[in-house]
């Protein structure tokens, strides 16, 4: 795995920081963000997703929260996964 800083939430201390990196290799974003609290999985439970599929969360898998001000950090279909990261 090759990873990629890609951005982290502007003007945070130096902890509480939610940052996000690519995997060069894959294409997968990796990101630390702030857990959904108990509350916000079961309104996602409750919405659900398409008919028939499960809206349970499996244990290797998690719901983040990931702020607004973030999304400025994920590339878009056009961006090329060599694109230098974002200030």
């Amino acid at each position: 795995m090759r990873l990629r800083f890609l951005g982290i939430i502007p003007n945070t201390p130096d902890t509480d920081s939610p940052t996000i990196w690519v995997d060069e290799e894959t294409g997968d974003l990796l990101i630390q963000s702030y857990k959904a609290s108990v509350d916000e999985v079961r309104e996602c439970q409750d919405v659900g997703s398409i008919p028939g599929h499960s809206t349970d969360v499996p244990d290797h898998e998690t719901i983040i929260r990931l702020p607004k001000v973030m999304l400025q950090y994920i590339p878009s279909s056009e961006d090329s996964a060599r694109d230098e990261p974002r200030p």
